[in-house]
């Protein structure tokens, strides 16, 4: 959130010394809400409509507590005042101390499982996304910490999902799976998320006789097999959609019941992003039929009753807890 002015809102409190537990509770929120300390007591945001009920609310706590507590409307007297109460915002350290991180988990991801690898990519996530929330002055330091991230989600998915497919652009053009009976359908060998899950697709929704090929290499797709998620394929990422995805708008199978809930989960596990908890028992239950499982037509087959009951589970309006 970028502040539109140069007026900020100053929290004052106090609290009775004995009140151990509403001074840890008065801490902890103003941390959440990305205050700067003036002094011990006084508490600074830049001001926007959202952080004055916030502290409003903190201030209500506060008072209801025992305490005392105040938010005031503050305006700079100068340039360097504006500027002074600006650089308590800085964000750089914390940015940095990320990015160190993320320097070091990267030389370690050749030893990790998928399944550590997904982990660390997602706690990653969660601290980047918290730092995002309490940068009101975006800078240099924000854009260094994203590239960081980005380069360790691509050699994160080399562990993953080795030869993981580019991000096309165009339009997604509806087909008819009549015209798509009995072929043959190719991607690359040693199944993850978005393949097993689409090969699954393919075979439950779109063609019900469909041969697999496992490919060591995309470069040995035959001709005249349909290629899935990878770079070329006849099915692949297109913009912000993985694979999965891309089969449900191409064969209208989005408005399929649970099939939306099972897109979101595939989305997440494979491209990032927020996910329902059932995404990491999912995840848990891939990496060790991966590990017990060498072949992938046994994965494929023991993974599909998994997504056979999850469908069934999200289409009777199931909870993802």
């Amino acid at each position: 959130m970028r502040p539109t002015n140069n007026s900020w809102l100053l929290l004052v409190a106090s609290l009775p010394t004995s009140g151990a537990t509403a001074r840890m509770r008065l801490w902890r929120a103003i941390k959440s809400l990305g205050c700067a300390a003036l002094r011990d007591g006084a508490y600074i945001l830049p001001a926007s409509d959202e952080h004055a009920v916030s502290l409003a609310e903190l201030c209500a706590q506060t008072n209801e507590g025992g305490g005392q507590a105040w938010v005031v409307d503050v305006l700079p007297r100068s340039r360097e005042d504006n500027a002074a109460f600006t650089a308590l915002f800085d964000r750089s350290v914390e940015y940095n101390d990320l990015i160190q991180a993320v320097n070091v988990a990267r030389k370690a991801l050749a030893s990790q499982s998928p399944l550590d690898a997904a982990r660390t990519r997602k706690r990653f996530l969660k601290e980047l996304e918290a730092i995002q929330r309490v940068d009101f002055f975006p800078s240099d330091a924000g854009v260094a910490a994203l590239s960081a991230l980005a380069d360790f989600e691509e050699a994160a998915n080399t562990i993953l999902s080795p030869g993981e497919p580019l991000k096309q652009t165009g339009a997604i053009h509806r087909l008819q799976a009549v015209d798509y009976q009995g072929r043959t359908w190719a991607t690359r060998r040693r199944l993850w998320v978005d393949r097993v899950a689409s090969a699954w697709l393919i075979r439950r929704f779109i063609d019900t006789d469909a041969k697999f090929l496992w490919l060591d290499s995309p470069a040995h797709c035959p001709p005249d097999a349909l290629g899935f998620d990878f770079d070329n394929a006849s099915f692949t990422h297109v913009g912000d959609k993985v694979t999965f995805e891309v089969l449900l708008a191409s064969f209208g199978l989005e408005e399929q019941a649970g099939m939306a809930r099972m897109a979101a989960l595939v989305h997440a596990l494979d491209a990032g992003g927020e996910a329902n908890t059932d995404a990491a028992g999912f995840e848990a239950i891939l990496s060790g039929a991966r590990f017990r499982l060498r072949d992938d037509d046994e994965l494929l087959k023991e993974m599909g009753a998994v997504l056979d009951s999850l469908l069934s589970h999200y289409s009777k309006g199931g909870n993802a807890t």
